[in-house]
């Protein structure tokens, strides 16, 4: 098991930065994959970018100005997000995927936490 706390939401003007944080209660070793997804009002949620080992993939709308890395040491996946646009407006969850020896996967969510990109 694992929990999951997001940070580094908030208000940002169109074409400014955020860098999301995601701290997670075990060691990233032990987890699968590590990934960002986001939900915005009326909408699915979507998967914006995850990273396994070192391997990474991104959304096509996000490819280019959002970078998703992990610190091994403090257990923490970042999200950093430049350019944003008003598109981009959404609450942005965090996600583990651990996996048991048979290759079972189990789902982990964070608690979400909004960005909002307005002038």
């Amino acid at each position: 098991q694992v929990q999951l706390v997001e940070s580094g939401g908030g208000l940002v003007q169109p074409g400014g930065s955020l860098r999301l944080s995601c701290a997670a209660s075990i060691s990233l070793f032990s987890i699968h994959r590590m990934g960002w997804y986001r939900q915005a009002p009326g909408k699915q949620r979507e998967s914006v970018a995850r990273i396994t080992g070192g391997s990474t993939n991104y959304a096509d709308s996000v490819k280019g100005r959002f970078t998703i890395s992990r610190d091994n040491a403090k257990n923490i996946v970042y999200l950093e997000m430049n350019s944003l646009k008003p598109e981009d407006t959404a609450v942005y969850y965090c996600n583990a995927i651990l996996m048991d020896v048979a290759g079972s996967e189990y789902d982990y969510w964070g608690q979400g936490t909004q960005v909002t990109v307005s002038s």
